[in-house]
């Protein structure tokens, strides 16, 4: 188990990790905050018309709660590489390794995309009402922007997860999308 590998997720890597896990626990990541603060340009949106996707933005006093994946050893370098190409796909996230807190009370080490404040897709502090219409009109390469969104509610809720911005946007994009 020393060459297992942890992986940090707080949104899509919830619901879609796309790789295989010897072991799932909740965990929480302090001094961060799952934000839809990066324009997605591949993902979710497209150049001209850009969608958000959720990154880690440091906050001092601040948690993020979400899922760690334990990767064995032997599937940690294949793991890597292949995150690293799905995550770092612009450049916008930075890879750590960062101190996650087990909820069997161990902390690890783990593999956690943040994002890169100094990169052109940072988008910090987006009135709400603007990521509800930005969210309600993009679609990308992985498929509409309000997907990402709802997947991610409906993973976090089944953790019993509360995130009142994102259950608040969720709402907000269906009246959006239905109007």
């Amino acid at each position: 188990m020393n060459n297992d590998l942890w992986v940090f997720g707080y949104g899509s890597l919830m619901w879609e990790p796309g790789f295989g896990w010897a072991e799932r626990r909740m965990a929480r990541l302090e001094g961060f905050h799952r934000s839809f603060c990066m324009w997605s340009i591949h993902h979710r949106g497209t150049p001209e018309r850009p969608g958000l996707v959720l990154a880690l933005d440091a906050q001092p006093g601040a948690a993020c709660d979400g899922v760690a994946y334990r990767v064995a050893g032997p599937q940690a370098a294949e793991v890597t590489d292949y995150l690293r190409e799905r995550e770092l796909v612009s450049s916008a996230y930075l890879e750590t390794r960062q101190p996650v807190a087990l909820d069997c009370g161990t902390q690890v080490a783990a593999l956690t995309f943040i994002v890169d404040t100094a990169h052109s897709q940072y988008c910090a502090g987006l009135a709400l009402e603007r990521q509800a219409r930005v969210i309600a009109a993009a679609t990308g390469g992985r498929g509409p922007n309000p997907d990402y969104l709802w997947n991610t509610v409906a993973h976090l809720a089944g953790l019993g997860i509360r995130d009142a911005d994102l259950e608040w946007l969720a709402a907000r994009v269906r009246v959006l999308r239905a109007g």
